[in-house]
């Protein structure tokens, strides 16, 4: 058997053991090693690399900003932050038509800049708003997409665990990965913002709105949200002006969160160790799928499928914005299938040296990657922050969430054509680093 022909064995049985519901870790780990075996006639080296790579992965200093972002994101999320940002909205913006959606989108904004996670922003604000849109008589369809699409902001406002993999993956700075998220990031804030309003313009009997706040309220307000200022200006501030590394801003990120929360008292002991295993079982999972994505990276390298790759789409024809074209529509089928993290790690060691081939800047290429992942979150019939809606909000079926997602995943499709086409607008602030 050809290596091409071990290598689309290799991707069949791959999406066989994942429909089979699998774990995409372990399917990679058991691909991997099935098919570099195979390949070298021999199990035993294949069995020595499933020994050496899950120390050697869980031993890399690096990858110690994945579960060092994700404490901190705990930690806020323990300690309530996201209610606070979520009252300070509120205050400001619940007195417009739609104004509560608005204010939702505005606090998975803020939260996001302190979680680093989509699932957790998703599931924070199903407890956090949707109660509160619920009683004020907004539609089931509105709430629930307003917080799937608030949620997704998760992994595309830095520090996101999925733009600090890709820069893991590719050897990028991670630094200047999350600092070109920054203006895409407020880009997406705002235009899902436009998407309320214009909702709220088309059917104006559609959104209700809320009293309006005195200033005292909203000052009073604003007043609870400085330790989420406080903590994204310490951690983005802190490596946009290089005083410490990704993994340095991760590991003061946490500190600093810990410190305000017990300095604040609101975060309880039970609620201490909660975050901690909230965080250990996240981390699990992620470095998971790391080790079987590794794995499964030497069978591809000996079968040399990502040269392959390259070569056969650089020679299409289609030109650089052709072939990227034929990327987008890959991650987006593959949103279909699994979640943000598995894409990433699954694909990105193969496309990497195709973009890079092309001449497109890596670090452009992982803020356009990381939004089309989001955009995988929403859609249907996967999405994933749907499935979290779901199993939080045990009220509301899939497709009233997929319905009123909608507008949202059309919102993302025209920021994805328009960071395309202007990519100074996630170059721009990693120039002047």
């Amino acid at each position: 058997m050809s290596s091409d022909a071990i290598a689309a064995t290799g991707f069949i049985a791959l999406f066989v053991l994942m429909m089979l519901r699998v774990p995409v870790g372990i399917a990679m780990g058991l691909v991997g090693v099935l098919g570099f075996g195979y390949i070298n006639g021999d199990i035993g080296p294949a069995l020595r690399l499933l020994a050496q790579s899950p120390i050697r992965t869980a031993t890399d200093a690096e990858f110690a900003v994945i579960p060092l972002f994700l404490l901190m994101g705990a930690f806020a999320s323990a300690s309530g932050m996201s209610r606070e940002l979520f009252r300070a909205s509120n205050t400001f913006l619940g007195h417009f038509k739609g104004g509560l959606g608005i204010a939702t989108i505005a606090a998975c904004g803020g939260f996001a800049a302190i979680c680093g996670s989509s699932v957790a922003t998703a599931a924070t604000f199903s407890k956090v708003a949707y109660p509160e849109m619920r009683a004020h008589g907004y539609p089931q369809s509105f709430a629930t997409g307003v917080i799937a699409a608030g949620g997704s902001l998760g992994i595309m406002i830095p520090p996101s665990t999925v733009l600090a993999i890709y820069g893991l993956i590719t050897e990028q700075d991670i630094g200047k990965l999350f600092i070109a998220a920054i203006i895409p990031g407020i880009i997406a804030v705002a235009m899902y913002i436009a998407t309320i309003n214009i909702i709220a313009y088309l059917r104006p009997n559609f959104l209700p709105s809320t009293p309006r706040h005195s200033w005292a309220e909203r000052f009073e307000a604003l007043r609870n949200i400085w330790a989420v200022a406080l903590l994204f200006v310490f951690v983005i501030g802190g490596i946009y002006g290089g005083l410490f590394t990704a993994t340095e801003a991760a590991g003061m990120g946490a500190a600093g969160a810990l410190i305000i929360s017990v300095a604040r008292r609101s975060l309880s002991r039970e609620d201490f160790w909660k975050a901690l295993i909230e965080s250990l079982r996240t981390t699990a999972s992620v470095f998971t799928i790391l080790i079987g994505a590794l794995i499964f990276g030497y069978f591809l390298t000996i079968t040399q499928t990502p040269q392959k790759l390259t070569e056969f789409l650089t020679g299409l024809g289609l030109g650089s914005y052709g072939v990227l074209a034929l990327i987008m529509l890959m991650y987006l089928v593959l949103g279909c299938l699994m979640d943000a993290m598995a894409m990433i790690i699954l694909t990105i060691p193969i496309v990497f040296p195709v973009v890079k081939a092309l001449g497109f800047d890596p670090i452009w290429f992982g803020v356009i990657i990381v939004m089309t992942v989001e955009l995988g979150l929403i859609h249907p019939p996967v999405g994933m922050n749907v499935f979290v809606i779901k199993s939080v909000i045990k009220d509301v079926k899939l497709s009233t969430i997929f319905y009123g997602v909608m507008p949202f995943v059309l919102t993302d499709i025209l920021r994805l054509i328009i960071l395309i086409a202007f990519p100074i607008l996630a170059l721009w602030l990693p120039s002047h680093m």
